[in-house]
């Protein structure tokens, strides 16, 4: 489990590798890149259970 020293470490070196300017941009890149694999993930789950109505 991450605790919030670990935390505040890992955002202070992503700051100091990537600057403030672009921490922004790659949040939002990691947050849609959640959104779409969501997504996919309730999909393939959907097509599942539809196969084993049918089945039965």
């Amino acid at each position: 489990m991450i605790g919030p020293g670990s935390l505040a470490v890992i955002g202070v070196v992503a700051v100091i590798i990537f600057g403030p300017k672009k921490l922004p941009e790659l949040g939002k890149a990691a947050g849609d890149t959640l959104r779409e694999f969501k997504n996919a993930t309730k999909g393939l789950a959907g097509e599942e259970e539809e196969k084993k109505k049918e089945e039965q």
